[in-house]
């Protein structure tokens, strides 16, 4: 008799955050340039600054608005000053960085909740940073050292890092109401980073 496959629990809120997400995140993968054959150091240049002025001023308004969970420690997690540093090895000066134009039609993040759907698709990204860490290695020569530290972000802790969260994401009390609200959160910022990469001209 066949042994039967030990079902995998997937809380409620992560049932939801995958089918209301799907959709909106391979549209997006479809469109950005990292794999396009006219990338060159310089358009990754422009990709990243356009990454940092998206990055800088969510992940400002999360750690000032107060709608991150008191317990999760957002510090270690932030992504803008790695973008920075890249940023910097590609020939950025510290004045071109200050200059750089930032989105200002970000997701609205009001309450927990929303600051976790946010979270959600920030972290959920450094999964795909691994696929092109490898690409942007091989077609431009960069790396960590010397400009593309933001694709491999966590480094070996990237798949812990993403279960970490996860779990913490699954055993938080939510009801509907709050479920919903994640997952608005997640689809808003989708949204509003793909228009953000549209205006700057930067995806394929």
């Amino acid at each position: 008799m066949q042994a039967k496959a030990r079902e995998v629990y997937v809380p409620p809120v992560l049932q939801d955050l995958r089918a209301g997400t799907a959709e909106l995140h391979i549209a997006l993968e479809k469109r950005l340039p990292f794999f396009s054959d006219s990338l060159d150091i310089p358009a990754f240049k422009r990709l990243m600054a356009a990454y940092y002025g998206f990055y800088e001023p969510l992940e400002s308004l999360l750690q000032i608005n107060g709608c991150v969970p008191a317990d999760f420690d957002l510090g270690p997690r932030r992504k803008t000053p790695t973008l920075r540093a890249d940023l910097q090895a590609l020939g950025c000066t510290a004045e071109a960085l200050e200059q750089l134009p930032m989105c200002a039609q970000l997701p609205v993040i009001d309450s927990s909740a929303a600051g976790l759907g946010v979270l959600y698709v920030l972290e959920g990204a450094t999964l795909g940073g691994q696929i092109l860490r490898r690409e942007i290695a091989t077609r431009l020569g960069l790396d960590a050292s010397n400009g593309a530290a933001f694709l491999d972000i966590y480094g070996a802790a990237t798949g812990r890092r993403w279960r970490d969260f996860i779990e913490y994401l699954g055993n938080r009390p939510m009801c509907a109401e709050e479920r919903a609200a994640v997952v608005t959160a997640a689809q808003t910022t989708f949204s509003c980073f793909e228009r953000w990469l549209e205006r700057r001209e930067v995806l394929a």
